[in-house]
Formats: structure tokens, sequence, C-alpha cells
């Protein structure tokens, strides 16, 4: 199955007062994971960026233990789980050698701002979004 890996540091910023890292900190490792797995599907075009944004819908994280502090990074592995015309999902594995932490999915959906509606993907997106595409 294809996944892109997302070596994420952890800053010690991300830290809670119990030693670890807090679970309001995950989401914003997700959405680095997501930005970094589809930078190409960024226009670069400030205009053409607002009429092909994605829209997260839907998030879902399992805990599995709590991640401590280190100056390594944790990786994160991103699949696509289901691709349709407008929208996909996405699972997610944090886990480093200490083993799993959180497992998430994410619902998305293109989105064009300028209209203020959901919109199809184009081939391009599809491709590189189909690139990705696994089992759940």
């Amino acid at each position: 199955m294809p996944r892109f890996t997302y070596l994420c540091p952890i800053r010690w910023s991300d830290m809670d007062a119990n030693s670890h890292v807090n679970n309001a900190v995950y989401p914003r490792y997700l959405e680095e994971a997501r930005m970094n797995m589809f930078e190409v599907l960024v226009p670069s075009d400030p205009t053409e960026r607002l009429s092909k944004n994605f829209l997260l819908s839907e998030q879902w994280m399992k805990f599995s233990k709590p991640l401590v502090y280190s100056k390594e990074p944790v990786s994160i592995e991103v699949w696509v789980t289901s691709l349709k015309g407008v929208s996909f999902e996405l699972a997610y594995e944090i886990k480093d050698s200490g083993g799993l932490y959180v497992s998430a999915t994410s619902k998305m959906a293109g989105f064009d701002s300028v209209a203020g509606r959901v919109r199809r993907f184009d081939d391009d997106e599809h491709a590189v979004l189909g690139q990705f595409l696994g089992e759940s």
C-alpha cells in the first residue's frame, strides 16, 4: 500500500504539564503531514489557489499511548482510503521506534473559496491522490 511518510519534529512547546505531547497539538501534526503530502497540488498563483482549496470536513483520532518529547522526529504515515469526485478520506499513523501513538482519519473535500462551494477534482488532482490510494 503506497503511503506518504512525513518526519514531524516534536517541539518542546508541544508538551503539556503531564510531560507528553498535548492532545490539542495532534491536529496540527496531521495538517503538516497533509500539506507536505499534497504540496504539489497547491497552485503558486494566489488567485488560482483560492479556487482550488481543500476543506477538512471531519477528523477522528484514537490515542494509543502518550508521546513524549524527543529530539528525533516522529513518523506520520498517510494514505488515501477513499477517493471520489469531490471528496477523499485519509488515514494516518503517528509512530516511532516506540510504537504507535495515534491513528487518525480525515475526510476532505475540494472547495472553491471564490464561488463558495464544493468543487470536483481535476484530472491532475485525481492522479496525485490516486497514487496514495490503499486500504482503510
